[in-house]
């Protein structure tokens, strides 16, 4: 084997064959079916025998299915920002995290209609829950990230292993790579960088800690739903946590990976930061490796904040969570009455009260209105 072995995306030969294995699943053809009804099978295998590169099958098998869902589940994508890299370079995309699955499909379709090419992508193998998932991900440039060892000392070996591969494909192979700004997605609304990530992904580094993550090209990727992908599951859960009566269920993963995709998103916004250059250049050099790394997640987080695309929902949701009307301005009262329609129908929930439920959705919503003006909340001031 070799050193990647276990973690590494699929090269063109093996993605080739990993696909007209699955084009005898019949799952997947019911997949297939649902979103392209009018593409067959030997369709898709007769593709497969003319293209050449992985970029060629995402291009004529992906685009057309991640176009269907963007149709059928949001009232419009906007993209922005990758003017602000270079076709030629790699990057590496540190993203807010709302939506398992959404959220890198929607940055590697803006490479596809923007004539990049796409990224690889940095998933746990939590959400590798059937052979169907993981042959499907590993096919689309997908990097496992282990997250199931208990042993510390296979932790951090699972650690170091994840971020030699990450600085291979940056520095070695040229290719850009997507990860989430911290394990799992955000469940409260809030976007904010942990420093274990970039402690992570610098570890084994040989030089200048600063000079190493700048190199990485760093590019700070903001993606905003009108309607979060599963805003009800999310308040249930941070709900349930503050009773200490929340356990993971098995299948919960693949649920919410479901969830997502299926559940209506209203408008969607991806936008690119610009690469951390000159600003890594302002961080003072004499500091201690961790207030450095604290530092640059902040430069992260910053621009996250800016970029993240406030609708309507959001304004609403941090004037009732503060019993005010600051934000009065941004939103109708008709876009009020609505939106308090669907968190009465979000916060029907068995086994959490409405109120409690509604306390969490609004913090979702509402909390990135307090990000984007600089009022953190208390986890992370």
């Amino acid at each position: 084997m070799g050193e990647f072995e276990d973690i590494r995306p699929y090269n063109f030969e093996e993605a080739k064959a990993a696909y007209l294995r699955l084009s005898e699943e019949p799952r997947f053809q019911d997949v297939v079916r649902q979103c392209l009804p009018n593409y067959s099978m030997e369709e898709f295998r007769d593709g497969l025998e003319k293209w050449q590169s992985i970029s060629d099958i995402q291009l004529n098998f992906i685009r057309p299915i991640l176009e269907v869902f963007i149709k059928s589940t949001t009232h419009g994508l906007t993209l922005s920002g990758i003017e602000n890299t270079d076709l030629h370079k790699s990057y590496l995309y540190i993203s807010n995290h709302r939506d398992i699955t959404f959220d890198p499909a929607m940055l590697q379709y803006y490479f596809f209609v923007s004539g990049h090419l796409s990224s690889r992508i940095c998933i746990g193998n939590n959400l590798l829950t059937t052979p169907l998932v993981g042959e499907i991900g590993r096919t689309n440039k997908m990097i496992v990230v282990k997250r199931d060892a208990t042993d510390i000392r296979e932790r951090l070996e699972n650690s170091h292993h994840l971020a030699a591969y990450i600085q291979q494909s940056l520095f070695e192979d040229n290719e850009s790579v997507w990860i989430a700004q911290r394990d799992g997605r955000t469940k409260n609304g809030d976007d904010f960088t942990k420093q274990g990530l970039l402690k992570m992904i610098t570890m084994g580094h040989t030089k200048d800690l600063l000079q190493t993550i700048k190199a990485m090209n760093i590019v700070p990727m903001t993606i905003s739903y009108e309607y979060e992908p599963c805003d009800a599951l999310k308040a249930r859960e941070e709900a349930m946590k503050e009773l200490g009566h929340y356990e993971k269920q098995p299948g919960e993963d693949f649920s919410s990976i479901k969830h997502g995709i299926f559940q209506q998103k209203g408008r969607v916004a991806l936008t690119l930061g610009t690469p951390l250059h000159e600003e890594i250049d302002t961080i003072d050099p004499e500091l201690n490796n961790n207030l450095k790394l604290d530092a640059v997640c902040k430069l992260i987080d910053k621009q996250i904040y800016q970029n993240y695309q406030l609708y309507p929902n959001n304004y609403i949701a941090n004037d009732m969570l503060h019993n005010a009307s600051t934000y009065a301005d941004f939103y109708t009262e008709e876009d009020k009455a609505n939106f308090q329609v669907y968190l009465q129908r979000q916060s029907v929930c068995a086994d959490v009260a409405p109120e409690k439920m509604k306390h969490y959705l609004l913090r979702i919503y509402g909390t990135p209105v307090d990000n984007h003006n600089h009022k953190f909340i208390n986890e992370h001031q």
